[in-house]
């Protein structure tokens, strides 16, 4: 086995050590636990707010969490009047801007968990011909560069669900973040996996119980056929396995609101091809090997 691969801590695979916490972490309130306890033993459901519903993955987590109503109320929040009518939301889907701290405060009023799905989006810069060579160029539209969206939107949402007191975030990301010279950060001169970082720690700071999912590169695939992957500090991407499903994080989103296993957890997601190793359906033995808190 190299060492890229020993370093990858797979789903299957027991993890030797015990996770440890710091002090503040230690001791989670009755109220913040009220959410696994609720989802799991039968107790009222839990409202979930998933923002970036209008989303290729967020539209999978928004749908999952209505398909189980018996466990969530589900809630989303949406950008556009269209995007709203391509999920079907009726009064639990709203229109707003994460700039906004007033759109968001409306959003989260009442909620359990949020789900935070939202990036900024890079266009490419019109008259690329691939006939000629070269590469295409990027940009973000005026006001939705990462700064705004991945650190300021994400923040401002942070702040809002703290504000609240809601019990728990998912926060997906992108594996990429400890290397400033990614490319990903040079798409349009954004540096979004440094923004996406900075909110990412700014979300292990604010005391509220996190699951902070560091995605690898999305699929349009089905989910739940292949056994999942996961690492830490980016060690992942030296290796073959570096593709997820959108479907499987998703599955992960809506997992990790069940158990308290996941809080205060941060970690890499990637899968194995389909049809090598077992697809991944012990969610609670996963989030109790994952020792990383960040």
């Amino acid at each position: 086995m190299t060492t890229a691969a020993a370093a990858v801590m797979r789903f299957s695979s027991p993890f030797s050590g015990q996770t440890l916490l710091p002090p503040r972490h230690r001791v989670v309130s009755s109220r913040r636990a009220a959410l696994a306890v609720s989802a799991t033993a039968g107790g009222s459901p839990a409202t979930v707010l998933v923002t970036g519903a209008g989303g290729r993955t967020g539209q999978i987590v928004y749908k999952k969490l209505k398909e189980r109503s018996d466990q969530f109320t589900a809630r989303g929040l949406v950008r556009t009047p269209d995007s709203k009518g391509k999920i079907g939301g009726g009064d639990d889907v709203l229109v707003g801007d994460i700039r906004d701290p007033g759109t968001i405060a409306a959003a989260v009023e009442g909620v359990d968990a949020l789900v935070i799905l939202t990036s900024a989006v890079p266009r490419m810069k019109p008259g690329f011909d691939p006939s000629k060579g070269g590469r295409p160029e990027f940009y973000f539209d005026e006001g939705s560069d990462p700064e705004q969206v991945d650190w300021i939107g994400q923040k401002n949402q942070i702040d809002a669900a703290k504000s609240v007191g809601v019990k728990q975030i998912v926060l997906v990301g992108s594996m990429g973040g400890t290397d400033l010279n990614h490319p990903l950060n040079k798409l349009g001169n954004g540096n979004i996996l440094v923004w996406k970082r900075k909110a990412e720690q700014y979300l292990a700071d604010s005391g509220i119980p996190y699951t902070i999912i560091r995605a690898g590169g999305l699929q349009d695939k089905d989910g739940g056929v292949r056994e999942l992957i996961i690492g830490k500090d980016d060690e992942i991407l030296n290796t073959d396995t570096k593709t997820i499903a959108r479907a499987d994080v998703a599955e992960v989103c809506i997992q990790a609101l069940l158990f308290e296993e996941a809080r205060f957890k941060a970690f890499d997601l990637a899968s194995k091809p389909e049809g090598e190793g077992t697809p991944t359906t012990d969610f609670k033995s996963v989030f109790a090997q994952i020792a990383t808190r960040f």
